[in-house]
C-alpha cells in the first residue's frame, strides 16, 4: 500500500499536533488535512507553522468535509457531539475514521455503530498497545477468578481532564464484566458516598483521582480471600496515544466496513 491520506479532527488541539507530528514522521502517511474552530487564529494558517513541522504546506480549515472528503482515514480527538456528527460525515464520504473520543454516551456510540455499517471505523476509549493489552488480560483474568474476588478499578488523570471515570477506566470495567458474563450497567459502582452499607457481591467499583500533570494512570484490582491480584498500567507521554491512533488510520485506511477496536488493530 502507499502513502495513506490522514485527515486530523481537532488540529490544534493538543492530541490534534502529536497526531499530526506522528504522522507527518511516519514513512507511510501523509497529512491531507485538519480542521480547527471557526473564526479561531488558527484557521487558515499552515499544519507546518501550527505544529512546529517542516514541509506540511496545508492549511488548516473550519469546515470539516472538505478533510473528511480529501483523506482515505481521518482521525477524532475532540468532543463527544463533534465526534459523533464527524463519523456520519465520514460514512457519507466513504471515508475511514478512528475516534479517540472518550465520554461519548449511548446515543453517539450508537452513531458511530451506525457509520460503521458503511466505512470501517476505529474506536477506542484508549489507542496504547500497552492498555489494550490490559483490557485482554483483565477480561482473562476476571473470567478466571469467581464473585469472592470483588474487582474494583482506579484510575487517575491530570486535573483538566473532564470526564470521570475515564475512558479507559469503563473499557476497562466492560472487559471485567465481558469475562464475569455481566452488564457494566448492571453492575458498575461508578461512586460511592455516605452511608453505602456493605459491598456487594458480584459489583465491579471504580474510583476516580485528578490532579496535577498525570498522562493516565489505571489499576484493576481483584481483591479475593487472604490475596489480592492488582493489574496496572501507567502511561508516561501521550505520545503512545497518538502513535496508536496513526497505527490504527493506516490499518483501517481500504479495509471492509465495520465497526472494530484496537484489539483488531493489533491483533490480539
Amino acid at each position: 500500500m502507499g502513502t495513506t491520506r490522514i485527515g486530523i479532527m481537532g488540529v490544534a488541539g493538543f492530541m490534534g499536533r502529536m497526531i499530526a507530528k506522528q504522522v507527518h514522521e511516519h514513512p507511510k502517511a501523509a497529512i491531507s488535512g485538519g480542521t480547527v474552530l471557526q473564526g479561531s487564529a488558527e484557521e487558515g494558517i499552515e499544519i507546518a507553522e501550527l505544529c512546529q513541522l517542516h514541509g506540511e504546506a496545508v492549511k488548516t480549515v473550519s469546515d470539516p468535509r472538505s478533510v473528511i472528503s480529501a483523506s482515505d482515514v481521518v482521525i477524532d480527538f475532540t468532543l463527544p457531539e463533534v465526534t459523533a456528527a464527524h463519523a456520519r460525515i465520514a460514512a457519507d464520504c466513504g471515508t475511514a475514521f478512528v475516534a479517540g473520543t472518550t465520554g461519548l454516551n449511548p446515543e453517539q456510540e450508537a452513531a458511530l455503530a451506525e457509520a460503521a455499517k458503511t466505512i470501517p471505523l476505529v474506536y477506542a476509549p484508549n489507542m496504547s498497545l500497552g492498555v489494550n493489552l490490559l483490557f485482554d488480560l483483565v477480561k482473562k483474568v476476571a473470567a478466571a477468578l469467581d464473585d469472592s474476588y470483588d474487582i474494583e478499578i482506579v484510575e487517575m488523570h491530570h486535573k483538566r481532564k473532564i470526564d470521570a471515570p475515564s475512558g479507559t477506566a469503563l473499557g476497562l470495567g466492560k472487559a471485567a464484566a465481558a469475562g464475569r458474563g455481566v452488564s457494566l450497567d448492571e453492575k458498575g459502582v461508578l461512586s460511592r458516598e455516605g452511608i453505602t452499607g456493605a459491598r456487594e457481591e458480584g459489583q465491579i467499583g471504580f474510583a476516580t483521582l485528578r490532579g496535577g500533570d498525570v498522562v493516565g494512570e489505571h489499576t484493576v484490582i481483584f481483591a479475593g480471600p487472604n490475596e489480592r491480584i492488582e493489574l496496572t498500567h501507567k502511561a508516561a507521554s501521550r505520545d503512545i496515544f497518538a502513535a496508536g491512533a496513526v497505527r490504527a488510520g493506516i490499518w483501517a485506511a481500504g479495509r471492509k466496513p465495520g465497526f472494530y477496536s484496537m484489539t483488531d488493530v493489533l491483533g490480539i
